[in-house]
């Protein structure tokens, strides 16, 4: 299990000169992601991944409970609603409630696609204002060593807290 820290840093050198120095206090560099202004070449830094700039991991679920949830409305509005003589069984409540599933996904993700991530939100006006947003997923033993190092040799980093699960796909 693993936690999500969220850092706030300056500019882009102090961003370099922190990701150094975890490396070398052995957090992989995968593990590291850095969020700055659109405009911004991050360089050698590992940049935030297309699902945690979106909201799609968010949208996907939301979409594909909602779909399952009509498409259940539906098939059960089929089975005991027969249409003139034909009768649907429970073959067609599964279809419609897998069906809806898939539909709710695709379509909510389609709409998550273009929206920013909730998570991110909080840190909107600080990336506005030229900061880079420093996101490090780490494991739940190594939580405490590693804000310690940051504050003792990164005292410009501004700690924003944590994200108490962090995804399993980034």
């Amino acid at each position: 299990m693993s936690r999500r820290l969220y850092f706030v840093l300056p500019d882009l050198d102090s961003a370099k000169k922190t990701a150094n120095d975890l490396l070398l206090s052995r957090v992989e560099y995968r593990q590291m992601h850095f969020l700055g202004p659109r405009d911004m070449p991050m360089g050698e830094l590992h940049e935030a991944s297309f699902l945690q700039k979106s909201d799609v991991r968010h949208a996907l679920f939301l979409g594909a409970g909602l779909g399952i949830v009509g498409g259940m409305v539906l098939g059960l509005y089929l089975k005991l609603t027969p249409i003139g003589s034909y009768t649907f069984d429970v073959g067609t409540l599964i279809l419609c409630v897998i069906g809806g599933g898939v539909f709710g996904a695709w379509a909510s993700t389609l709409i998550g696609v273009s929206t920013p991530n909730t998570q991110l939100r909080p840190f909107e006006k600080d990336i506005e204002d030229g900061k880079i947003l420093m996101m490090i997923d780490v494991p739940v033993s190594r939580v405490q060593e590693i804000e310690e190092m940051l504050h003792k040799s990164h005292p410009e980093a501004i700690d924003r807290g944590m994200e108490p699960t962090t995804p399993v796909f980034p």
